[in-house]
């Protein structure tokens, strides 16, 4: 088949080393251009030098417009293979190969489509993430399943973990589909959009801890903004505090959420829980921390003294 790839950071590369290991002609890359945004310049191993690298002609789009839609229709591609596209691809894109287009999407679809799946995944507690490889219509990520694989999540995996793990899935399920594709079958699986979620791009704040969540929430908060992720972070005395490590603690602590409270083990309790004042919950056992300065320390070191309280501001 003549391939054309869209796609974008190391989940893009991944999925173009495949195709071009592959029997099939790569005839064309497309990628977004390189950008500032904190998500985005992680696991950021560029496209366009793999496939400059191996005389792909390449394109670099923030999205899809006319004179792409005249190219691809010079080239006339079998199959799109997308993965990482981060913009809108319209419907006149959708219907120009004639074997569709193939997306791979790092969720087990049709739970955590959009972005940042695995992020959000691990801080809602999943026991399994993964990705799916569909062909894309015109609602995001929502098309017929052709390959679909998982991963068990453990209970102190982070994010970085999860990543490396799912991005080892790609190669293989884009071999894979291509197989399955390039053999005529499209009796693929529909989606069951009942069980469907959508989440938006993860942003700075969306790492500020709220005190009021059980402790085991924020520990999977902490473990999905793991390095090399924006951590997520407090306010202590009016400096903000990245919290780089935790617990939940193994003794129940009353009162308000936020509250330095006591030492437990090697870190230093926080009050946590919107149930707190009955003494029914977990606090979250804080064990090493990030300053603004990018000095790592142990969190006993900042938290001197019991008492005071850590907020979402200032």
């Amino acid at each position: 088949m003549r391939v054309v790839m869209f796609g974008y950071q190391t989940w893009g590369h991944r999925t173009l080393a495949a195709l071009l290991g592959s029997e099939h002609e790569v005839v064309l890359a497309v990628t977004h251009p390189r950008s500032d945004h904190a998500y985005e310049k992680i696991w950021d191993d560029s496209v366009a030098d793999l496939a400059q690298a191996h005389g792909v002609p390449t394109v670099i789009r923030n999205r899809p417009d006319d004179d792409l839609l005249r190219t691809l229709k010079d080239l006339a591609p079998d199959l799109i293979v997308a993965n990482n596209w981060r913009t809108w691809i319209p419907p006149e894109f959708l219907a120009l190969p004639r074997r569709g287009i193939l997306n791979v999407h790092d969720s087990l679809l049709p739970a955590y489509a959009g972005f940042s799946p695995l992020i959000w995944a691990l801080i809602n507690g999943e026991k399994e993430v993964g990705v799916t490889a569909h062909m894309m219509n015109a609602e995001l990520d929502a098309g017929d399943i052709v390959v679909q694989r998982a991963i068990p999540v453990g209970p102190r995996d982070t994010t970085t973990d999860l990543f490396h793990r799912t991005v080892d899935l790609i190669a293989p399920i884009v071999t894979e589909a291509l197989s399955l594709i390039a053999s005529g079958r499209t009796d693929w699986t529909p989606q069951d959009r009942s069980k469907a979620s959508f989440f938006h791009k993860r942003a700075e704040e969306d790492g500020n801890i709220d005190w009021t969540w059980p402790a085991e929430d924020i520990e999977r908060l902490v473990r999905a903004q793991s390095d090399p992720y924006p951590n997520a972070f407090t306010y202590y005395r009016g400096r903000r505090i990245r919290i780089l490590s935790a617990s939940v603690s193994q003794g129940v602590y009353g009162g308000t959420p936020g509250r330095v409270f006591i030492r437990e083990g090697a870190g230093v309790v926080i009050v946590a829980g919107a149930e707190a004042r009955r003494g029914r919950s977990h606090g979250l056992v804080i064990e090493r921390v990030r300053t603004d300065d990018d000095t790592d320390l142990p969190a006993t070191e900042v938290f001197t003294t019991m008492g005071g309280y850590l907020s979402r501001h200032p």
